[in-house]
């Protein structure tokens, strides 16, 4: 590998930033492609593809071969609220391979001995989201039912690139939450809230609740968006 190229990919590393050095088989030319990019290469479609299951691999385009390495950042959740449905929520996504963080100002229940080998952060989430970062490789699940902890938090990530931003409470509970939003000026960008949270698979304790929204997140992350979930976004 050419050493601008490392040194551009360990740029993108650093920032967290998703990047595919793209070889040809046959005479070894590189390139490297940045997710920015992906859209405008020839090869667009399988670097999509690739982007979205973090994985490395070769493929054929036009008569010839190319192998991708990909290079994607860890993926993160950040669960606003130490709750009962977080409880079950970090370990889960820790072995599906998530950087989990929780986050909630309440000290009683952000407690190091509730979240076991999880970054657990006792503060506001507008004052420490801004500081950890809000990317499209974050995740955020509000789970605490209080607007003036999930609010907040809510706008910072519509107004990042997370991939994911779920928000706890029924379809009466959401809708009030859209008056707010349209207060603030974010009534398209609320669009992009999954509401209520989780998939629908008639979850009803904290730890089938947990299931529903990591699999809602794994499926954001990995699923190539349906036509009509795009139209609904734009």
């Amino acid at each position: 590998m050419r050493l601008n190229l490392l040194s551009a990919l360990n740029e993108e590393r650093k920032a967290r930033r998703a990047a595919v050095l793209v070889t040809d088989l046959a005479d070894g030319n590189q390139r490297l492609v940045r997710a920015a990019e992906v859209a405008r290469d020839p090869l667009a479609e399988a670097l999509d593809e690739r982007l979205r299951m973090g994985k490395s691999g070769m493929i054929e385009s036009g008569g010839k071969r190319y192998f991708l390495t990909v290079q994607a950042p860890p993926p993160r959740l950040i669960a606003v609220g130490a709750v009962h449905v977080s409880q079950a929520l970090a370990p889960m996504a820790k072995l599906a391979g998530y950087d989990v963080t929780i986050v909630d100002p309440r000290t009683a229940f952000a407690t190091p001995e509730r979240f076991p080998d999880v970054r657990v952060i006792a503060e506001w989430p507008d004052k420490v989201l801004p500081d950890i970062g809000l990317d499209r490789y974050t995740a955020i699940a509000l789970l605490t039912h209080d607007p003036k902890i999930d609010d907040p938090a809510l706008n910072l990530a519509l107004k990042a690139e997370c991939f994911y931003i779920g928000a706890l409470g029924s379809k009466k509970t959401h809708a009030k939450r859209l008056e707010r939003l349209a207060v603030a000026g974010l009534s398209v960008q609320a669009a992009r809230i999954h509401a209520p949270i989780g998939l629908d698979i008639g979850a009803v304790s904290p730890a089938e609740i947990a299931v529903s929204i990591l699999g809602e997140i794994v499926l954001s992350l990995r699923k190539k968006p349906l036509r009509s979930e795009k139209d609904r976004a734009a």
